[in-house]
């Protein structure tokens, strides 16, 4: 069956895309790196704004933003009128390990695509973006 046999690719590629990574990215995590690109587009951001673009609780964003400023990725300041409010921005470090992390995932993903001729990395792209909608 069609779906077996997808779902069978797909997780084989998902756990070794997500080792690749993990070892890659080291000590930095493809969570930690997947924030640092947020707030480099979109940045200071609080931390409640996060939620909309990553699949977590707030728990878990705060948790991840502490480990993150103890490794010197990120800052956080209090907002000059309204000191409820806590800003969060990337750090020189952490625009280092940003770069750094992009770079390795884009080399990833070419060493990948590489496998198959220009025509079809098209066509998979195309092809992942029907099933993906």
């Amino acid at each position: 069956m069609v779906s077996d046999e997808f779902n069978r690719l797909w997780t084989k590629l998902s756990r070794e895309w997500k080792n690749n990574m993990e070892q890659s990215l080291a000590p930095l995590t493809e969570g930690q790196l997947n924030v640092l690109e947020l707030l480099m587009q979109h940045q200071p951001m609080k931390p409640s704004d996060l939620l909309q673009y990553l699949a977590t609780t707030p728990a878990a964003i705060t948790t991840l933003l502490d480990r993150m400023e103890r490794n010197e990725l990120i800052e956080r300041s209090r907002d000059n009128n309204d000191r409820r409010i806590v800003w969060v921005s990337v750090s020189e470090k952490g625009r280092t390990e940003a770069e750094r992390g992009t770079a390795i995932r884009s080399q990833m993903i070419e060493q990948s695509l590489d496998r198959i001729s220009s025509h079809n990395q098209q066509l998979l792209v195309y092809l992942l973006g029907k099933v993906a909608n």
